[in-house]
């Protein structure tokens, strides 16, 4: 859907995936990976620990978890930052349900939920 505002030019409404709305291959997949990595980011930052230590505690190479911090996640599997989730003692619940009658395909969505 494009709307046009007056000397703005055009402007395309998300899809709600940046990675599907730059073209990009494996769009679902990256969405993931990347509010995966957001939720290390944001469960690090809760605890008050910096990237060093957080890669201390669950034994991950402090390059690596800069990496998944920064969000450079080509190395990293789905299930390689599950593992880091786990190995900070979060639980994982994934839950599926039909999509929204309007969108064209489902989406993918990660909450982090605070005790």
């Amino acid at each position: 859907m494009s709307r046009k505002f007056a000397n703005a030019g055009e402007v395309e409404t998300s899809s709600g995936n940046v990675f599907e709305d730059l073209g990009a291959a494996n769009a679902e997949e990256r969405l993931a990976k990347a509010l995966l990595s957001r939720t290390i980011q944001q469960v690090i930052a809760q605890r008050g620990w910096s990237q060093a230590k957080a890669a201390r505690e669950i034994g991950l190479a402090q390059s690596d978890m800069s990496d998944v911090v920064r969000g450079k996640l080509g190395k990293f599997s789905l299930e390689r930052l599950e593992s880091i989730i786990l190995d900070l003692d979060m639980d994982i619940h994934m839950r599926v349900s039909p999509k929204k009658p309007s969108a064209a395909r489902g989406r993918v969505s990660v909450e982090l939920v605070i005790a």
